[in-house]
């Protein structure tokens, strides 16, 4: 049942703690807020934002919601409707919810809806090549 959990949940929990003031100010300038400030060898000052930051969480997790839908067995099928109702909580929040309307919440979403057509994708793909015809 865990295994069937779809991932993006985690960036879209992270987001809403990060608009609740649980991640610094609060609200749609915590999003701003520099969490890595390296000095490159090139003399020029490199800066990741928290908001950047959930987006490089949420690729991560994209990538590892495509392998598991390479797999096959029971929770594939939970897991792809599970994708799809964080992608509809995305959507929803998106249009509904004042500090949801970012360029970095509508790239989010734009990932979990490519997490739940990528998973479509590939579990049938790979179920394709699992029947046999018996030839």
């Amino acid at each position: 049942m865990i295994a069937a959990m779809p991932l993006m949940i985690i960036p879209f929990i992270l987001y809403n703690l990060a608009m609740l003031g649980l991640m610094g100010d609060g609200g749609i300038p915590a999003l701003q807020h520099d969490i890595i400030v390296l000095s490159m060898l090139s003399g020029a000052i490199w800066s990741m934002a928290l908001g950047d930051l959930f987006i490089v969480v949420a690729l991560v997790v994209l990538f590892f919601e495509i392998l598991k839908a390479s797999r096959t067995g029971s929770g594939n099928l939970l897991n792809h409707i599970l994708s799809m109702l964080i992608f509809i909580a995305f959507l929803v929040e998106f249009l509904l919810v004042r500090d949801a309307a970012t360029q970095v919440f509508f790239i989010l979403m734009t990932i979990a809806l490519i997490d739940v057509i990528g998973g479509f994708a590939v579990s049938i793909r790979s179920a394709g090549r699992d029947v046999s015809i018996g030839l």
